[in-house]
């Protein structure tokens, strides 16, 4: 009987197109399959069959089928809820599910192999050779690596005949976990909530737990003791962890590899394309039981998926803003429970929606209070800048001078924190006060000392500092306003000249070697002073730091932001929780100007639980989140007048809709970029509103221009 196929194609379309399925053909949902589109042959998935008989059109054949593991159905499923859920097309996250088979498999590698044929004269190197050989074929150079020979020993058994040139396939063996290594010394604390989760594993299905544990309270330890329990109760289940950084991923894999005696998969974007094929295949086939990764990795297609980790929970780059936008986060505990899984949301400073879901019953709270061992929380100081200024054109107090030099004297190390990129955020004319902007764009260009460029953080442009202003053409006249990384690391080798300096930022380090290169030369006392952004204030451990001096506390908390305040709080708290979290005391000192505001009255006293509550009030009085739900929707265009009349048109075609508020159409912070205008709509909704739904059914009352290009995005972090 003739059947038709819904062949999802990873592209920005609105649906699965219709195929006719060939006679023999024999299809199955999962299937990738190649179909005619146009004048094209593109790569699809099916992802749904039926009865073709009494259809009234003619419809194109499938071509073939595409031999790569089958998608499974709970993968289908989850990226056509993500689509939904996102008020975007379902191509978009199909793509990323796709994103491992983009590149053909990797061609055979050479190797050498044993022949059976002895060499005519025998040598210990030799002996050592043939021994080593005997595990398989090898390179020449693994194999004279494993004998610790030079290649001209390898060369001569070739010659000889003893050793022969192979070809074979380029298949990293995928090491599986040991479960008979000992599981590691937890206290009670630790103990308690390990138990708990591996009970709620046990009784099966979709649940929800959040590990709350303060900066050194043994997270990751409890977490890894979940996963053993889930992998020894399913000789088939798979693991995923998720991280906000790359930098954490080897901290994170070592982990992994100590208590279970291989590394588990990775997967993100420093990871090399084969290398990305093989992992995905692995995933698909099962033979990855454990998989550590970036906010994508949550796409993989896991055939018989137990548990999902996201550590740091709280985090902003969880948060994916362009392409596909969607929260990784909300998106890991909905395929846990299409996967009917365990979650488990771990952070120091949780999310407020996270605590409201554990005050709610949603998820298990899971509380850990105190840090592992002797380890104690840092001391917390507040510097008010108003009375103890720097020195002029300097940026570090007197205060947090004479802590890094008895720090110094001690033989301890300091973090100086500033979560400010590049040399000076804004370059300034003297002479006509213009500020430097990237071309077209409404963001001001940062100067980096280190490469002599003015930078654009959002756009990616980059000029050559000028040496004359490029608006009035005064010559010299261009100076640095405020302080970046740079800056101040300049400051310290000048305040310090005989301290070990590094800086850490993604302006540094570019890659996952360079971080996991200068995270254990920090964690090995070779660094005196590190002098970074964000990327050091999360989940790194450095036994003998003990002191951590955070430049502009005020920073973060300025502008518009409904999360300014949680997120100030939170990055702070996790910057200062790098201190002292081994037997030495830690100190932490925040220079700031508004010592009097109630976040860094709470990071002083440590005191997390009175700015959820106030925080939590606020929200609740304002119907924000987690009470009500935002969504934005940003619309971008090069011609002014055309974008105004679309916004002017779409406002009119709101829904009536009860529960929900539109504000908008105004100017985006950001009004320009790349040369195209832009302007917001901030929609607030009650928590019982089917938001994507309101969103996705006023997208389509307005036609939109082929010139305007629209983005919603539903609960967002970014408001610019």
């Amino acid at each position: 009987m003739p059947r038709i196929a819904s062949v999802l194609l990873p592209m920005p379309l609105p649906e699965a197109f219709d195929y006719a399925e060939p006679e023999g053909l024999e299809l199955a949902v999962g299937d990738h399959v190649s179909v005619p589109l146009g004048p094209r042959t593109v790569r699809g998935v099916v992802t749904a069959l039926r009865d073709g008989v009494g259809g009234n059109r003619r419809l194109k054949p499938v071509l073939n089928r595409v031999d790569d593991p089958r998608l499974p159905a709970n993968v289908i499923t989850f990226v056509e809820w993500a689509a939904r859920y996102s008020v975007d097309v379902p191509g978009w996250p199909l793509a990323m599910a796709l994103r491992g088979l983009r590149h053909p498999p990797a061609k055979p590698e050479k190797a050498v192999a044993l022949t059976g044929v002895q060499p005519g004269r025998m040598t210990p190197a030799r002996l050592k050779v043939l021994a080593a050989a005997q595990a398989g074929p090898l390179s020449a150079a693994e194999l004279a690596r494993q004998a610790g020979v030079s290649a001209g020993v390898v060369k001569g058994l070739v010659d000889e005949g003893a050793l022969e040139p192979v070809l074979v396939a380029a298949d990293e063996s995928i090491a599986q976990p040991d479960l008979t290594l000992p599981a590691q010394t937890l206290n009670p604390s630790q103990k308690a909530a390990a138990d708990e989760m591996a009970d709620m594993l046990a009784a099966g299905g979709f649940q929800a737990a959040l590990l709350d544990g303060v900066t050194g309270s043994g997270k990751t330890e409890v977490y890894l003791e979940v996963a053993a329990a889930a992998l020894e109760a399913d000789p088939a289940a798979q693991v995923l962890v998720l991280l906000p950084e790359i930098a954490l991923t080897q901290a994170v894999m070592g982990r992994f590899e100590q208590r279970f005696g291989a590394a588990p998969i990775e997967w993100h974007s420093g990871v090399s394309p084969p290398r990305r094929r093989r992992a995905w295949e692995a995933v698909a086939d099962g033979r990855a039981r454990i998989v550590v990764g970036a906010r994508s990795a949550l796409f993989l297609p896991f055939t018989n998926l137990a548990l999902i980790v996201v550590d740091e929970e709280h985090d902003g780059s969880f948060k994916q803003e362009e392409g596909f936008i969607y929260q990784a986060r909300d998106l890991a505990v909905a395929r846990a429970k299409i996967e009917g899984a365990l979650v488990v949301l771990a952070s120091a400073t949780p999310s407020l929606e996270s605590l409201w879901n554990a005050h709610q019953g949603r998820y298990r709270w899971l509380r850990l209070g105190a840090r592992h061992g002797t380890a104690q929380l840092p001391d917390v100081h507040l510097i008010d800048m108003r009375a103890t200024p720097p020195e002029p054109g300097r940026w570090l107090s007197p205060t947090l001078v004479k802590a890094v030099s008895l720090t110094l004297q001690k033989g301890e190390q300091s973090l100086l924190f500033l979560n400010r990129r590049g040399y000076a955020p804004l370059v300034l004319c003297r002479a006509c006060g213009e500020k430097l902007k990237s071309p077209d764009s409404d963001s001001w260009l940062v100067e980096h000392r280190y490469t002599g460029r003015l930078v654009c953080h959002l756009t990616g442009f980059s000029m050559k500092k000028p040496e004359a202003c490029p608006h009035c053409g005064a010559k010299d006249s261009l100076v640095s306003i405020g302080p970046g990384v740079e800056r101040v690391e300049e400051e310290a080798r000048y305040l310090f000249p005989d301290a070990r300096i590094a800086v850490f930022s993604s302006d540094t380090v570019f890659d996952p070697a360079g971080a996991r290169a200068l995270v254990d030369s920090m964690a090995a006392g070779e660094i005196d002073i590190l002098v970074a952004t964000q990327a050091a204030a999360k989940g790194h451990n450095f036994p003998n730091l003990t002191l951590v001096g955070v430049i502009d506390a005020d920073l973060s908390l300025r502008g518009g932001d409904l999360r300014a305040g949680e997120r100030t709080f939170q990055l702070l708290a996790q910057a200062t929780g790098r201190a002292g979290r081994h037997e030495k005391p830690g100190r932490a000192y925040l220079q700031t100007y508004s010592p009097e505001h109630a976040v860094l009255q709470a990071l002083k006293a440590q005191d997390r639980d009175a700015f959820v509550e106030a925080e939590m009030a606020m929200r609740e009085e304002a119907g924000l989140p987690p009470f009500g739900r935002l969504a934005a929707v940003i619309a971008s265009g090069p011609d002014a007048e055309a974008l105004e009349a679309y916004v002017q048109t779409l406002a009119a075609a709101t829904p009536n809709a009860e529960g929900v508020e539109v504000y908008g159409p105004a100017d985006a912070p950001l009004g320009l970029v790349r040369g195209r205008r832009r302007k917001r709509f901030l929609v607030r909704a009650g928590r019982n509103v089917d938001l994507p739904g309101f969103m996705a059914a006023w997208r389509a009352r307005a036609k939109i221009p082929n010139s305007v290009r629209v983005t919603i995005d539903i609960d967002p972090y970014s408001f610019l």
